[in-house]
């Protein structure tokens, strides 16, 4: 499985399939980044991972949902209708049925999607709905609604729950089937930045999002200049410090703001954000965030 991060665009692009459309983002998910399509069909086809996958998915299922009906809050038109609100928009704009959200009680920005395609569901930290404007919500629960939408969520509850096993035995008897899921979950992260995007439908919004979540403190993105961090990126790119993102589920934070950027060019995004039929194809957009976003240069 080490290939998946050298596999060639072209071969991307010739699979990809005519249910993704490039001028929609109804259930063809013509957003999807393709990197994250053809990664996910190489893991389905890899017997060993599916194994593990479905292993995993099973414990979820059996303790992770009733763990959390136990100690966090589920959201509705009557508790948090704030929050119920912004699902309900982000699910209509994404043509999916709004899944189920739980607030958990914890001081980290952080929101997460879990489940299996059947019945997935979305945990929103309380420190987010705290330190986010109604806007930036809409760009994190879209993402997490872009999870659901590209069918993502059996694989992310595959690594969170790989992880907790890892802790109970060893590293080394999961490491096989963690690396190429955290490389898949790097290519579905892109996918759903663009989730978000589409639900707040303002790029400037969106990346202040994506950069309080990545920082996890509202205090320090007030003191960040981004423009500045995304130059200390460009300047440590020949380096061999990316190596360090193979072990990671999120690429890095400027890859993500940049790739974000490019999406926000599209064709298909300006449609849809009312900005006009001006803009760059899909296909292009894929191909250099493709070339962005690869840990090895």
């Amino acid at each position: 499985m080490a290939e998946l991060g050298q596999l060639d665009f072209k071969a991307f692009v010739d699979q990809r399939v005519a249910a993704l459309p490039g001028d929609g983002i109804d259930q063809g998910r013509g957003y999807a980044f393709i990197d994250d399509r053809t990664t996910a069909s190489v893991i389905d086809r890899a017997k060993p991972l599916r194994v593990a996958v479905e292993a995993a998915v099973r414990l979820g299922k059996a303790f992770g949902k009733s763990d959390l009906l136990g100690r966090a809050v589920k959201v509705g038109p009557n508790p948090f209708p704030r929050v119920h609100k912004l699902v309900q928009r982000c699910a209509d704009t994404l043509g999916i049925k709004a899944p189920t959200v739980f607030l958990v009680n914890s001081p980290v920005m952080n929101a997460g999607a879990l489940g299996t395609d059947e019945d997935a569901f979305i945990m929103v930290h309380s420190a987010l709905v705290d330190g986010f404007s109604d806007e930036e919500l809409l760009s994190v629960i879209g993402h997490e609604c872009g999870h659901i939408h590209n069918r993502h969520v059996v694989y992310l509850t595959a690594l969170h729950y790989l992880a907790q096993i890892a802790k109970l035995v060893s590293e080394a008897v999961v490491l096989p089937a963690q690396i190429p899921l955290l490389a898949y979950q790097r290519r579905a992260e892109i996918t759903c930045d663009r989730a978000g995007l589409l639900c707040c439908k303002d790029l400037e919004v969106a990346t202040r999002a994506l950069t309080k979540l990545a920082i996890g403190s509202k205090k320090l993105f007030e003191q960040l200049n981004l423009e500045a961090f995304l130059d200390q990126f460009e300047e440590g790119k020949a380096d061999m410090g990316s190596l360090g993102e193979w072990g990671m589920s999120h690429p890095y934070l400027p890859k993500r703001v940049l790739a974000l950027r490019k999406f926000a060019e599209s064709s298909l995004y300006r449609k849809h954000a009312g900005l006009g039929t001006d803009g760059i194809t899909m296909d292009d957009v894929d191909k250099q965030v493709f070339e962005l976003i690869r840990v090895v240069r």
